[in-house]
């Protein structure tokens, strides 16, 4: 499964769910390396261009019933959970290309014959916190063997985006970058606190999102339960 981003474009987008996924969004961090580093003149924060990778809220689980209409704990049929995210990060001269691998643990209700079930999840870019940029979705197959109730698989997502779309313009840079000497007016100035370097760094920040691709049924359980 690849999600491929143009900026500005919308690849295979679901309105709905893409709006219960912005909601649901957790809270993270803008990129995927934000080093701290004591130097000379104060603590510096390294910006780094990858998206950070992770499983909004909400999303990270799974229930199956049986009667499918039915949301009575006697009625369920499998429950799975999407774990131990791993991301890594390849900066090419014109793309920065994420990847993310996962597990997928699951539960059925009884120790039946042997039987798959096939599970959908989505692997969504994110720019700025909650602008949705493009989505795709892939499926990951649990293998339950005879007498089992557990099983295991594991996935992995992909995600592009344009290199030129992280960066930051010139004057934004430099507001970020420049030299603050103690007793200077601006030293005492967060430059985040300008609404313009704030907006800048926020188009500049993507995000890589992997979850289980819910029913909007399947959600409000996940929320309301």
């Amino acid at each position: 499964m690849n999600a491929a981003v143009a900026p500005g474009r919308l690849e295979e987008l679901q309105p709905v769910k893409l709006r219960l996924i912005s909601l649901l969004l957790v809270t993270l961090l803008p990129a995927c390396s934000r080093a701290r580093v004591l130097e000379d003149g104060g603590v510096f924060t390294r910006r780094s261009p990858c998206p950070t990778a992770a499983i909004p809220a909400g999303t990270g689980d799974i229930t199956m019933f049986n009667p499918a209409n039915s949301v009575e704990a006697s009625a369920i049929d499998v429950t799975a959970t999407m774990t131990n995210l791993r991301s890594s990060c390849s900066e090419g001269a014109a793309e920065i290309t994420s990847t993310a691998s996962f597990d997928v643990v699951a539960v059925r209700r009884d120790r039946g014959a042997a039987r798959q079930v096939v599970l959908p999840y989505f692997s969504s870019v994110v720019q700025a916190g909650s602008q949705v940029v493009a989505k795709r979705v892939g499926y990951v197959a649990l293998n339950f063997p005879a007498g089992s109730m557990r099983a295991q698989s594991s996935g992995q997502a992909y995600a592009r985006v344009q290199r030129s779309a992280t960066a930051l313009p010139a004057e934004v840079h430099r507001a970020l970058t420049q030299e603050r000497k103690p007793g200077d007016p601006a030293a005492a100035v967060d430059p985040l606190a300008d609404p313009t370097v704030r907006a800048a760094v926020a188009r500049a920040t993507f995000e890589h999102l992997v979850g289980f691709n819910l029913t909007e049924a399947q959600l409000r359980y996940n929320v309301t339960r």
